[in-house]
């Protein structure tokens, strides 16, 4: 099997899970610290980084660490087919009713007078922040 064939079954393996699609879900045009994934999918926290995982291998999300937080984007892919799927994929998650209630509970935490105690300390979601390689 090319390489180029197992990077699309990778791709497409990647949104075949509904944990994963709800992370790219709850991500959409901004970046999120992984505590919140876990407050909201309501899973263990090794479980939502083994997804998270999944998807950076897939090249869906790229990740950012800031002191002891991760935090999560959307990657555009380079090739154009994939990029039209992804753009597609997200625009069917947007309608989904189940899609909308995830995002509706993270708007709401991220806006409550104050956050859930597992979240006190966690940088809230907001604009992706510029990725700079290492030179």
């Amino acid at each position: 099997m090319s390489k180029n064939k197992q990077d699309i079954a990778v791709f497409f393996r990647a949104l075949a899970d509904r944990t994963r699609l709800r992370l790219l879900n709850l991500i959409a045009d901004r970046e999120v610290c992984v505590c919140y994934f876990v407050e909201i999918l309501g899973t263990n926290q090794p479980k939502v980084s083994r997804h998270l995982a999944y998807l950076r291998r897939a090249g869906l999300v790229q990740a950012r660490r800031e002191g002891k937080w991760m935090h999560y984007r959307i990657s555009q892919p380079t090739d154009t087919t994939a990029k039209s799927l992804l753009q597609g994929a997200r625009a069917w998650l947007e309608q989904d009713d189940g899609m909308k209630k995830d995002r509706a509970r993270l708007d709401n935490i991220c806006g409550a007078p104050k956050l859930p105690a597992r979240l006190r300390n966690a940088p809230l979601p907001g604009k992706p922040k510029l990725i700079v390689a290492a030179e």
